[in-house]
C-alpha cells in the first residue's frame, strides 16, 4: 500500500526531471546564439529540431509498438540515459549550427521514450483516476519545459553550460528514479507481437478519433506559444521602453503556472467532465490568442504579464485531458501505441505552427502574428461541439 501511494509521486518527479531536456536549448538561446554566432532566426530551428527529433521518435516507437512490447520503465530509462548524453553535448565549444541542431534532434528523438511512455505507465496504474494522474504528470511536463529559464536565471553567475550539465543531471536521475522505484503496472497488458496495423488502426474508433482531433487543434497553439514567451516580452519591452522585465524569470512563471492550470483542471475534470473542462480550456486560450495585439497596447506592465500568465495557464490545462480521453478510447493492448502516435501527429503540427510564428515574425509587426495561433484552437472547438451536439440529439435508449 505504501508503495502504491509512492507511484505517483515518483512518476511524476521523474517526468519533471527527464523533459527538463526539452527547452534546455531555449533557456540558454541568447547564449547559443552569442557563442556560436548564430542568426535569430535559430529559435524557431532550434525549437522545432528538437520537434522533428520528437517525431521521427514517437513515429519509429509506434510503428514497432516499443512501449507495448518492453517493459515501460525499462524504455524510460535508456532514453533518459541517452538524451541526457546528448543534451550535455552543446557545451562543446567545438559545435557548430549544424552540430547543435544534430545534437538537440537527437534529444528530442529519446524524449519520445519519455513523455508517452510516462503517461503509458501512469495509465497502467490508474485506471480509475487517469485524468487526475494525467493532470500531475502533464504539470510535471509543463514544469519541466520551463525550468531551464528558471536554471539560467539561478545560475546566472555560472557559465551557461551550467544549464545544460543541471538538466543533463536531472534526466539521470529521472531516467533511475522510474526504472528503481516504478515495476510496471497493474492494468498493463503486453503487447508481444510487432502490428503494424496498430499504427493505423487507432483512428477507425469515432471516440478516440474526435479525442484526437481536438488535441490537434490545441498543439497548434502550445508549443508555438512557449517557444515565443520570450520573444513576447522582448516585444512588449521594445513597444514600451519603461517596462524593464527578468525575462527568464517571467518566461518560467508563464510557461510554469501552466503545471498548476494541469492539476487544478484533472480535479475539475472529476466533477464536472473531461470532455466540458477541455472545452472550456480550449476556448479561453482561443480568445487569448486573438486579443493578444491589444494587450500588446495597454501601458500596464502589470496587466501584461497577468494576461500572459492566464494564457500560460489555459493554453496547457486541456493537455492532460485530451491524453486522458485518448487512452480511455484506445484497447489496452494498444494504449502505449495509441498515445504515441496522437503525439507524433500532434507535435507535427507544431512545427507548422513555430516556423510560421518565425517567418511572420521576421516580416511583420510581431504584435499582430500571434492571432494565427487561434486557428487550432477554433478547429478543435468545431470538433467538441459536433461531439457535444450528437451526444445531446442521440436518441435514450428506455
Amino acid at each position: 500500500m505504501k508503495q502504491s501511494k509512492l507511484i505517483l509521486p515518483v512518476i511524476v518527479l521523474s517526468q519533471f526531471c527527464c523533459t527538463s531536456l526539452w527547452f534546455a536549448g531555449n533557456g540558454v538561446m541568447g547564449d547559443l546564439m552569442v557563442n556560436f554566432n548564430l542568426k535569430g532566426s535559430a529559435l524557431g530551428h532550434l525549437t522545432s529540431v528538437v520537434q522533428f527529433g520528437f517525431i521521427l521518435g514517437t513515429l519509429i516507437f509506434a510503428i514497432l509498438t516499443i512501449a507495448d512490447r518492453f517493459s515501460p520503465s525499462k524504455v524510460f530509462l535508456t532514453c533518459a540515459l541517452l538524451g541526457s548524453l546528448f543534451n550535455v553535448g552543446v557545451i562543446w565549444e567545438g559545435n557548430s549550427l549544424a552540430s547543435i541542431l544534430s545534437l538537440r534532434f537527437i534529444t528530442g528523438f529519446f524524449l519520445a521514450g519519455i513523455y508517452p511512455v510516462g503517461m503509458k505507465i501512469a495509465a497502467d496504474y490508474y485506471e480509475k483516476g487517469l485524468g487526475k494522474s494525467l493532470g500531475f504528470l502533464v504539470g510535471a511536463l509543463v514544469i519541466g519545459t520551463a525550468f531551464p529559464h528558471l536554471a539560467k536565471e539561478m545560475t546566472g553567475a555560472f557559465p551557461w553550460k551550467s544549464v545544460l550539465i543541471l538538466t543533463s543531471f536531472l534526466g539521470v536521475l529521472g531516467g533511475l528514479l522510474m526504472f528503481i522505484m516504478v515495476s510496471d503496472g497493474p492494468y498493463r497488458k503486453s503487447g508481444n507481437k510487432l502490428e503494424i496495423s496498430a499504427f493505423f488502426g487507432v483512428f477507425r474508433n469515432r471516440k478516440f478519433r474526435s479525442a484526437a482531433f481536438g488535441y490537434f487543434g490545441h498543439m497548434w497553439e502550445l508549443y508555438a506559444f512557449w517557444a515565443f514567451v520570450p520573444i513576447i516580452l522582448k516585444t512588449y519591452s521594445m513597444e514600451h521602453p519603461e517596462a524593464t522585465f527578468n525575462i527568464p524569470l517571467l518566461s518560467f512563471l508563464i510557461i510554469g503556472i501552466g503545471g498548476l492550470a494541469c492539476v487544478l483542471g484533472g480535479y475539475l475534470a472529476q466533477t464536472l467532465g473531461t470532455k466540458r473542462i477541455a472545452f472550456i480550456a480550449l476556448l479561453l486560450s482561443c480568445g487569448c490568442c486573438l486579443v493578444s495585439p491589444l494587450m500588446f497596447m495597454t501601458e500596464s506592465e502589470s496587466f501584461f504579464i497577468g494576461f500572459l500568465l492566464l494564457w500560460g495557464m489555459v493554453v496547457i490545462a486541456d493537455s492532460p485531458l485530451f491524453s486522458t480521453l485518448v487512452a480511455q478510447n484506445a484497447s489496452a493492448e494498444i494504449k502505449g501505441t495509441a498515445l504515441t502516435i496522437v503525439n507524433c501527429i500532434g507535435f507535427s503540427i507544431t512545427i507548422i505552427s513555430i516556423q510560421l510564428l518565425n517567418l511572420l515574425h521576421a516580416t511583420m509587426n510581431p504584435m499582430y502574428i500571434y492571432t494565427i495561433l487561434a486557428l487550432g484552437p477554433i478547429l478543435g472547438l468545431i470538433v467538441l461541439y459536433e461531439k457535444k451536439k450528437q451526444q445531446l440529439t442521440k436518441p435514450k435508449l428506455h
